[in-house]
């Protein structure tokens, strides 16, 4: 038997549930509101080898198994170089010129999802954000992954890779320079803007010739469309030639060429020349150092530097991928990407990634 005190408690719980009611209907669960992964908080990537976290860090990441109506990426860049007030007798060693933990160059800044422990054993990685840090500064920016989480639900492995150095001298960057990287995930469930049949990387690496062999891929039964997102950034030391305003490949107009079985998709000239927007003059002075003019966004760089139009790149800014939806990659089946530049000097390197989507 029940107990009198027992029946009341087992009548208020069922008003609230709402048993007992004519339609018989069970209660609705809540909808689920937005999440936010916290994937990486400030952690240090290290210009020496012997760190933690040597140019590279990665984590873990599940994206559910739900459709989520948008994905955002959020990541934060932070920099001991900036602000200059934290340039002291204690920071700067004696003799050299930058603070020990400050890197003050421009470097390669790239956001990747399940890159392979070794190249060319497994599929490659899929590029996510590239970016190029800041002259020493703070960056940052956020990124749509609504198709790849949409296409790759479950857990994965995020990878943030700056291709950091140090100076041990701490003449022209710090002797321990380093990064500090924060990643957010924040998800919107919901249905899906484009019903994702497939993700599909096809390359991810950086060549040092004009003409690699085709890159094979399938495209899955029942794709209706399809988009393909190229990135190239030219890099390097190569010598310097009559269509390149400095050193190979950073400073060359280079065409690139775009072919699918043999037949052109594209011929496009990646290349920026709005870098001058990312130096707004301003000036720094205090009892320890003076500087008269720097770019507030590059604080590190020399103002001539940072103006200075690149392959496809500009420091303290992210590149976009170069996007294609032409109806032929959407054919279902086997097909071959090729890749074709004009010239690659010696020494120099285009870093490029592609990698398609197919929708339903």
């Amino acid at each position: 038997m029940v107990g009198a005190r027992g029946m009341a408690c087992a009548l208020v719980a069922c008003a609230l549930a709402g048993c007992g009611s004519d339609d018989g209907a069970s209660p609705e669960a809540a909808p689920e509101g937005p999440r936010t992964l916290d994937v990486l908080e400030r952690v240090t990537i290290s210009s020496l080898p012997e760190a933690e976290h040597f140019q590279h860090v990665s984590a873990p990441v599940d994206f559910g198994s739900g459709t989520v109506a948008k994905a955002t990426l959020g990541v934060t860049l932070e920099s001991p170089c900036f602000p200059f007030d934290n340039w002291t007798p204690d920071t700067v060693p004696e003799g050299h010129v930058f603070p020990a933990r400050c890197d003050a160059f421009d470097r390669t800044f790239v956001v990747s999802l399940d890159d392979p422990d070794e190249p060319g054993t497994a599929a490659p990685g899929i590029e996510l954000v590239r970016a190029i840090t800041p002259f020493g500064g703070p960056m940052t920016f956020e990124a749509d992954l609504t198709d790849v989480v949409n296409g790759l639900p479950g857990p994965h492995a995020l990878h943030v890779d700056i291709q950091t150095w140090s100076d041990a001298s701490g003449q022209v960057t710090g002797a321990e320079g380093e990064w500090i990287v924060s990643v957010t995930l924040e998800l919107e469930p919901g249905p899906v803007p484009r019903p994702v049949l497939a993700v599909v990387p096809l390359v991810f690496e950086n060549l040092t010739e004009a003409s690699p062999a085709p890159l094979a891929f399938s495209v899955p039964s029942g794709a209706a469309s399809a988009r393909l997102e190229y990135r190239a950034t030219g890099h390097g030391g190569g010598a310097r030639a009559i269509d390149c305003v400095g050193p190979a490949e950073e400073f060359c107009r280079r065409y690139h060429t775009l072919t699918l079985d043999g037949a052109e998709l594209d011929r496009f000239l990646p290349w920026r020349g709005d870098c001058a927007s990312l130096c707004t003059s301003a000036s720094y002075s205090s009892d320890f150092i003076s500087i008269p003019e720097y770019c507030a966004e590059n604080p590190c760089g020399l103002p001539a530097s940072v103006r200075a139009p690149r392959a496809n790149w500009c420091p303290g800014s992210i590149t976009p991928p170069l996007v294609f939806e032409n109806a032929e990659l959407a054919a279902p089946g086997e097909h071959d990407l090729g890749i074709g530049i004009d010239e690659v000097a010696e020494g120099g390197i285009w870093t490029v990634s592609a990698v398609l989507f197919a929708y339903e």
